[in-house]
């Protein structure tokens, strides 16, 4: 984090390099994630009350604890460790504090939100299916504006680096 707080950024188009690969896997990770979302759901209510409590007409069960358990346990993790690692990425940039506030929230929040959705549909309530897709929704498109913002930022330096260096 220190080569993005004195500037160093400019001069180290390695460390640049390997940012932009690990954005790079990211974009990969996101689209993943909207594929496995799409490929169980999609962005109506029914679909996700379906999934997580299950359909007589599709003969699915309903999502069991342990099930849901499993997934929120490696999610919670994961999760957590790609968002620390963008938001802190994000701070290089040039966006204005309140924006880089805003959207660390909103980022943490919204990831927070997804996990809890299908517990809420699944144990609470079947209209969390709107909460859900909201969630999911507001996910991705946080992350997609991270990933964006450190990319541009990043490119931005190498090119002031290589008008430096010329």
């Amino acid at each position: 984090m220190r080569f993005f707080v004195t500037g160093e950024q400019r001069s180290k188009p390695l460390l640049n390099t390997l940012i932009l690969m690990f954005l790079a896997y990211i974009a990969l990770l996101w689209l993943s994630n909207g594929l496995m979302y799409f490929h169980k759901m999609d962005l109506s209510a029914d679909s996700v009350v379906a999934y997580y409590l299950g359909s007589e007409a599709d003969f699915t069960q309903p999502r069991s604890y342990q099930s849901l358990l499993e997934v929120s346990h490696f999610h919670l993790f994961s999760m957590g460790m790609l968002v620390l690692t963008l938001t802190h990425l994000m701070l290089m940039t040039q966006l204005p504090v309140t924006l880089k506030i805003w959207l660390s929230g909103l980022t943490y929040l919204s990831a927070i939100a997804d996990e809890a959705g299908g517990w809420l549909v699944r144990f609470v309530h079947p209209t969390f299916a709107y909460f859900k897709i909201a969630a999911f929704l507001t996910l991705e498109l946080c992350l997609a504006v991270l990933v964006i913002a450190v990319t541009l930022s990043l490119l931005q330096s190498r090119g002031q680096a290589g008008r430096v260096m010329t």
